[in-house]
């Protein structure tokens, strides 16, 4: 199963989270990937490819001085634009991807690589961020940019499993606690 179909599994569960991308690198293939699933348009709201500095700072929020300097390849600049994904489309979840698809000498990339960020909006202002890198080797541009999109789908249903899990610990808590409480006062 892809991980697109994965998730789709994973979002029918309540309470339906609302995800949004934001990609440079992947040009495209985690929003064709994730509408490539019947049924996405129930939690994916939307997505852009943001190639450019300007494109990145104009739309996502990016913070021009830090993009700059880091030829818009940093573990900052993927956050910013996951950041800017969910504002930008109210989305719940926000992926974003920004790198190299192929080596560059006059850039000093020896392989192609990529800074991924997933963010999480949860109420009160407060989220969660998860971010990494990935180093794809011995890959054309295409296939380069379609792994890296798959990592960090595979991340992201990682993350909603997740949870999913947590969801239902603290449900089975909760009942546990319940029946403790109707256990105490029917004895006491």
């Amino acid at each position: 199963m892809t991980p697109a179909a994965d998730l789709k599994k994973l979002m029918q569960r309540p309470p339906v989270l609302s995800v949004a991308c934001a990609e440079s690198v992947t040009g495209g293939h985690i929003q064709a990937a994730l509408t490539s699933i019947s049924g996405a348009s129930d939690y994916f709201v939307g997505g852009i490819t943001a190639y450019t500095l300007d494109e990145k700072v104009r739309t996502l929020g990016v913070n021009r001085a830090h993009a700059r300097r880091a030829d818009c390849v940093s573990q900052q600049v993927a956050v910013e634009m996951a950041v800017g994904a969910c504002r930008l489309f109210d989305a719940d979840l926000a992926l974003a991807t920004t790198g190299y698809a192929e080596p560059s000498r006059a850039k000093g990339i020896k392989v192609p690589m990529a800074w991924w960020a997933i963010h999480h909006r949860l109420g009160g202002g407060s989220a969660v961020v998860i971010s990494g890198c990935v180093e794809i080797t011995d890959e054309p541009r295409v296939a380069v940019q379609q792994r890296i999109a798959d990592t960090v789908l595979r991340e992201l249903v990682a993350y909603v499993r997740e949870l999913h899990g947590k969801r239902r610990q603290r449900a089975q808590q909760r009942k546990r606690a319940a029946k403790k409480r109707a256990a105490k006062e029917k004895s006491g």
